[in-house]
């Protein structure tokens, strides 16, 4: 099979970043795979029969500023400038704000899915805009649309990933970069297999890793994924709050850590 760019996607190691690999592999993709479990990301390698070739591993902490920027150059350095970045690595836990000991979760949450994110795409945002083509990717969530109880810390995160992707949408149309958000309704994962609480048109991650790419591969501004989670976002987004909140009375909160 012809090769037809490379795709660095952060979170490799498990779920959606998995799938994407996956997904961007049989498609022919080169592939730029970071996680923290590097030698967990390798068998699984192996036992999907990637061909040593088309695949390279860097191990990076994404809330760690300095490990992920070093990870995209080492990235440049060893593959050459990618034709697809997805920061794709985000944790999601519950908090509760009247807890001081979860003050330093809500830290750690933003530390991953937002300056994490912003942080993976430092290394490769001037060297894109000079080529004039690339594409950036920030994994967002349906739950960014509207707070839900117990889910503050993961909530406005990806609230502030959609945000911070139009912002840089903007900066870098006029050199022919796409930036595109990708907001995920439940998708079953070890991240999702945890919560208590009924997750409506639950997908699966090839499933939603083959409409992500699709999405990707057409430059979309942003796109829900399943379509059917986009019309629940757009009625949430119109439901006045006092029919909002009365809509969750009772609704189990996310897992705390250590929950």
């Amino acid at each position: 099979m012809t090769t037809t760019g490379l795709a660095y996607i952060t979170g490799a190691s498990s779920g959606l970043g998995q799938a994407l690999a996956l997904e961007y592999y049989r498609q022919g993709w080169r592939l730029a795979l970071v996680a923290r479990r590097t030698a967990e990301l390798q068998q699984w390698a192996q036992a999907q029969g990637l061909s040593p070739e088309r695949f390279r591993i860097y191990g990076a902490d994404v809330s760690v500023v300095e490990s992920i920027v070093a990870a995209g150059r080492d990235c440049i350095a060893a593959q050459g400038l990618p034709d697809v970045v997805i920061a794709n690595a985000g944790i999601s836990v519950g908090i509760d704000s009247a807890i001081y000991e979860d003050l330093a979760v809500m830290q750690r949450v933003y530390a991953t899915n937002n300056i994490g994110l912003a942080a993976t795409f430092h290394p490769f945002i001037q060297a894109m805009n000079q080529r004039g083509s690339g594409t950036l990717v920030g994994v967002a969530s349906v739950a960014g649309i509207r707070g839900l109880p117990g889910h503050a810390a993961y909530c406005s995160s990806k609230a502030a990933v959609i945000s911070y992707c139009e912002s840089l949408r903007g900066e870098c149309r006029p050199f022919g970069v796409k930036v595109v958000t990708i907001a995920p309704g439940y998708i079953d994962t070890p991240l999702t297999r945890e919560n208590r609480y009924r997750m409506p048109f639950l997908m699966s991650a090839q499933d939603f890793a083959s409409k992500a790419f699709e999405a990707i591969g057409q430059g979309v501004g942003f796109r829900v994924i399943p379509w059917q989670m986009g019309w629940v976002a757009r009625l949430l987004r119109l439901l006045p709050n006092v029919i909002f909140d009365r809509a969750l009375v009772g609704r189990p909160r996310k897992h705390r850590q250590g929950e």
